[in-house]
């Protein structure tokens, strides 16, 4: 099976609305990842502020080889003690997913902090519920690292979260 034809690139103002759904729209990002309504004014506001490029966390758009968004990556640096040790997420509209489009984009975006950052280590945490994410950080090359037991609160209760990391002396390079 082939790899989808993937980029990473800034979001364009007409992306916005990539960011507009994930803030407005349930459909958007379940069944893992809505945490309730955020505001689009804020969206905007950052967009106006540093297209997402300057402060944590930051943000690229995954598109398709014709340029279309089809989703987001997102990095950041934790606060404490986190030095050099940056976290990463990804989310897809639901029409882009099962086709290795988010694992092809974590993939990339892994590539781009190792080359143009600190990061020493990368990271992401996933529910313990989401398979199709845990099988996509492990063909990234992510390891399990353990489980934290009650650490999302969604959807009206507490649930298990898997830590997955990935070291630069052992990661994917580009």
């Amino acid at each position: 099976m082939s790899r989808p034809a993937v980029q990473l690139r800034p979001f364009r103002e007409a992306d916005l609305d990539l960011l507009y759904r994930g803030a407005t729209d349930p459909a958007f990002s379940t069944p893992f990842e809505w945490f309730g309504f955020k505001s689009p004014d804020a969206v905007r506001r950052r967009w106006d502020e540093d297209g997402f490029l300057d402060k944590d966390p930051h943000y690229l758009v995954v598109a398709e080889d014709d340029g279309g968004a089809v989703g987001y990556v997102m990095w950041r640096e934790p606060e404490r003690g986190g030095f050099g040790n940056w976290e990463i997420g990804a989310l897809l509209g639901p029409e882009h997913r099962g086709r290795g489009i988010g694992t092809a984009a974590q993939r990339l975006l892994v590539e781009h902090l190792f080359a143009t950052t600190t990061a020493h280590r990368i990271w992401a945490g996933t529910e313990s519920e989401n398979l199709a994410e845990q099988k996509s950080l492990e063909k990234c090359g992510f390891r399990r690292e353990g489980l934290l037991r009650g650490a999302v609160f969604r959807d009206g209760r507490w649930r298990d979260s898997f830590i997955y990391g990935m070291l630069r002396e052992t990661g994917t390079r580009p």
